[in-house]
């Protein structure tokens, strides 16, 4: 008889099967290791975020606090079918005591083809924690003080925010910040980033997150705006982007590809994915309207690096 497999019962029970290792039951702060981490322990290559801010890939924790989120972006791979609404809050102590077993139990499949120099590191001292595996970290409640724990060892920890929430932004201080901008206008970000909320509202937070960028520097994180080319959605908004770019000032631009991946395949069409000359294109229009240089470009991530001129 064939095989058959009984179908999960919360999404918990999916994103498990996924690979999303949950730190406690009823919290849904979790740990993933990525590709990128799997493939530099065997010895491949690295992701991207080696290539621009030299981060070693298998001493990278991805991880959330939370997977809660208050918008649907279309192009997200993740998985907002499978949606978690209601959890418990960890303490940022419960959530760094149980990092190593969590990041061991990850990648505990691929030991037998790992560079045994690279397990022992990525198992037992990582030093880089990326708050973004899912969700909307900035939901949790104690964020300032887990990336105050992080990085009290010296780790270098970078957050992914959709800026909604501007106070958290103000109160954080991560290694490097990114604000997610992915359209140009409150028309756009409604279509594209369906906000769970109300949409002027929203727009109007991360209006104001990207204000306090220039703050952010001043206290010592490294800034960043990350925009997700999405053709057909935003890929002719690149003026008005670089408009608000230039007022917020980061010091670091990424224009990402959208790539047909994961639960967005259910959202989007693949005719939505830009190739990377169109990538390649948007980016320097960006730079040329609000001052920025070509800094690095990494094709098998479609991501181009931008740098805010000296």
């Amino acid at each position: 008889m064939p095989r058959t497999t009984s179908p999960p019962k919360t999404p918990a029970d999916s994103l498990h099967r996924q690979g999303y290792n949950f730190i406690a039951p009823g919290s849904s702060a979790a740990v993933k290791p990525c590709m990128w981490c799997k493939r530099a322990l065997r010895g491949g290559d690295q992701c991207y975020k080696h290539q621009f801010y030299g981060i070693e890939s298998w001493r990278c924790v991805q991880m959330t606090p939370t997977l809660r989120c208050n918008q649907r972006c279309l192009f997200c791979w993740r998985s907002m079918e499978h949606e978690i609404t209601r959890e418990t809050e960890l303490t940022p102590e419960q959530i760094i005591a149980a990092i190593p077993r969590m990041q061991r139990k990850g990648l505990s499949g691929d030991k037998p083809w790992t560079d045994p120099a690279r397990w022992k590191t990525a198992t037992s001292n990582p030093n880089q924690y990326a708050i973004s595996l899912s969700g909307e970290p900035t939901l949790y409640s104690r964020l300032p003080e887990l990336i105050d724990l992080l990085r009290q060892a010296g780790n270098s920890v970078f957050v992914v925010s959709n800026g909604t929430i501007p106070p958290m932004i103000q109160k954080i201080r991560p290694t490097q910040l990114y604000l997610s901008l992915d359209a140009a206008d409150l028309t756009g970000y409604t279509r594209l980033c369906r906000p769970a909320g109300d949409p002027a509202a929203m727009w109007k937070n991360i209006r104001t997150s990207l204000s306090l960028l220039p703050k952010k520097e001043e206290e010592g994180t490294r800034t960043a705006v990350r925009t997700t080319l999405v053709k057909g959605y935003n890929d002719r908004t690149a003026a008005d982007l670089a408009g608000l770019i230039r007022e917020a000032s980061p010091r670091f631009i990424e224009i990402k590809g959208y790539m047909y991946l994961g639960y967005s395949r259910m959202r989007l069409p693949e005719t939505a994915v830009p190739d990377m000359d169109e990538i390649r294109t948007f980016a320097r229009t960006i730079a040329e309207h609000a001052d920025y240089q070509i800094r690095d470009e990494n094709a098998p991530s479609r991501v181009v690096c931008l740098e805010r001129k000296p």
